[in-house]
């Protein structure tokens, strides 16, 4: 993911879940994928997805059962 794709990923996730403090950080060896994190917890990973040119993103959070308590 480009630092452009990057921002945009960022702003829509911002904006959906009413948060500014959401950042979209890439990460070091993966290029189709960035980190996300609420300050500095990390919360999942969103993917890149370019299937028939069509451009699309996947953002996966794990939920563990400690975090429910």
């Amino acid at each position: 993911m480009d630092k452009a794709d990057l921002q945009k990923v960022e702003t829509y996730l911002r904006r959906t879940f009413a948060n500014a403090a959401i950042r979209v950080v890439a990460r070091p060896k993966k290029k189709d994928s960035a980190e996300v994190y609420i300050g500095d917890e990390f919360i999942g990973i969103v993917s890149e997805d370019n299937e028939d040119g069509d451009k699309s993103y996947f953002f996966e959070m794990a939920i563990l059962d400690t975090d429910l308590e």
